[in-house]
């Protein structure tokens, strides 16, 4: 065990002595604050800070009230995020957002004081006996579909399990919860992952690796060493994407318990030890006793399709991490199908929007990197592409690359948001005979009451064929035109709406 990560000894359940142990919780999110919250709880003496002042956010202000009530120091405000307190602390516990290299980040590690992410403390947060395993998933991409689609088959199984993590519920609240859960699928960030050090799940799995939050990490090797982090001290199985070798080469790095599994899945017919399809089937020879020579079916495409006229590739293959996720656990095959029938996506995910003058019209507004846009645009065979926004750091290179392999299926593109030249140049490099329109934010004087997606979406229809999908999926974060993906994509939608009005003219 690595004890310059360790504040005191024998801090690895909630029963341990957590009693006087001086911690300071940095950021009031949600993850924060129910930090500080479980911390309190067990005597030690918190101190919680937040970058904004008072008054900036009223959720922040409610929290900091509350832990006010329960003994916890609440400084808020840009000074209080420089530096460390003067006061003497064991343990600095940070929210996902904070850089590693933010000051008071790298002045603790300066002086040798442990600094814990909130997967980190939810772990040893754990009762000593008895804890609710964790099936762990992260990529690039997928993963959110991926836990829903795994908490749905553990489920049908008939077991009490929920999603938590970077997604559903804080994965704290889960670990702490009253009524305990069998089990739990946790969606890891990059960020998460970059501080933990003792989780153990049962299964884990890393969906695939592109470039992606360079900004944050500083550097594409930081960012998969922070992935592969998602395998070490995996009891049961490693689950990797037979497709993307950097995910076979993070389970082979990684430390984990004696006798765990290499298991893959591929969109191909499954080799021994893998989940794979075959014809339209869904198929196991990694989890059977003669895999060598048999396999069990796990559903069909048919299972998967629910009210879409098709099935994305990247779809298909979140399904099979998340079976293969399940069947490590031992979950059967009929439980599988019957979970993947049952589970439907999150908004703005390949969201079907309905056809208008026979052009589908496509949200997937969570493809935020230019690996998701690729994913999504290899779903479809003629498309008018709706792209931009922020670039996170994105090189040159991963947009010509993006562009190289989707120009044959593109009709058109139509470009919004801050960082539009840089696609558009990545085009004319790479699709120069590919129709482009550029659309400026402030430029919807050709539509009196407008917003910009109203424009965008009657600038694509109007590149658009019948048979044709108006896909967006940017490639690029939403914060500089929207409050986040979800809004680009509501926005999005609701100008699909307006455009079908129009056409069967009833405005």
């Amino acid at each position: 065990m690595d004890t310059t990560y360790e504040p005191r000894p024998g801090l690895t359940h909630r029963d341990a002595d957590w009693a006087g142990l001086r911690v300071l919780v940095c950021g009031l999110g949600v993850s924060g604050f129910a930090a500080a919250d479980a911390l309190a709880e067990r005597g030690a003496l918190v101190t919680a800070v937040d970058g904004l002042p008072p008054g900036e956010r009223t959720v922040v202000d409610e929290r900091a009230g509350i832990l006010d009530i329960l003994d916890v120091t609440v400084r808020q405000g840009p000074e209080h995020v420089a530096a460390l307190p003067p006061e003497d602390v064991d343990l600095v516990v940070t929210s996902p957002g904070w850089r590693p290299d933010q000051p008071l980040l790298l002045e603790a590690a300066a002086r040798g004081i442990p600094v814990w992410g909130e997967v980190e403390l939810a772990w040893r947060m754990r009762t000593r006996e008895g804890a609710a395993p964790w099936l762990t998933i992260t990529g690039t991409n997928g993963k959110t579909t991926t836990v829903g689609m795994l908490t749905s088959i553990l489920r049908a199984a008939g077991l009490r399990a929920t999603a938590a993590g970077n997604v559903g519920t804080p994965i704290l609240e889960a670990v702490l919860h009253p009524d305990p859960y069998d089990v739990i699928a946790v969606e890891l960030s990059s960020f998460q992952l970059h501080w933990q050090r003792s989780v153990s799940p049962v299964a884990s799995a890393c969906l695939n690796v592109a470039p992606d939050h360079l900004d944050w990490h500083g550097s594409f090797e930081e960012y998969l060493r922070a992935k592969g982090k998602v395998y070490e001290h995996t009891h049961i199985a490693c689950v990797y994407n037979v497709n993307d070798p950097l995910t076979e080469q993070l389970v082979m790095e990684a430390e984990v318990v004696e006798g765990c599994r290499a298991i893959g899945f591929t969109l191909g017919v499954p080799a021994p030890s893998m989940l794979g399809l075959v014809e339209d089937v869904l198929a196991d020879r990694a989890f059977v006793e003669q895999r060598a020579s048999s396999a069990a079916e796990l559903g069909t495409l048919a299972d998967l399709q629910g009210d879409a006229p098709d099935v994305a590739p990247h779809y298909v293959a979140n399904a099979l991490a998340a079976a293969a996720l399940a069947r490590a656990y031992g979950v059967g095959p009929l439980s599988v199908r019957d979970g993947l029938r049952a589970y439907r996506p999150e908004p703005h995910r390949i969201a079907e929007l309905g056809s208008v003058d026979g052009v589908r019209f496509v949200d997937d507004s969570k493809a935020t990197n230019p690996h998701a846009a690729e994913a999504s645009l290899t779903a479809y065979e003629s498309i008018v592409w709706v792209a931009g926004g922020l670039l996170k750091g994105a090189e040159d290179a991963v947009l010509d690359e993006l562009v190289a392999r989707a120009k044959g299926r593109l009709r058109g593109v139509v470009l919004i948001g801050r960082d539009r030249a840089r696609l558009a140049e990545a085009l004319a490099r790479h699709a120069p005979d590919v129709p482009v329109v550029d659309v400026d934010p402030s430029d919807t004087g050709a539509m009196p009451g407008a917003d910009v997606m109203d424009l965008v979406v009657e600038r694509a229809a109007g590149l658009a064929h019948p048979g044709d999908v108006v896909l967006l999926a940017p490639a690029a974060a939403s914060m500089d035109m929207f409050t986040d993906y979800g809004a680009r994509g509501d926005a999005f939608a609701a100008a699909v709406a307006r455009h079908r009005t129009r056409r069967e003219g009833g405005a």
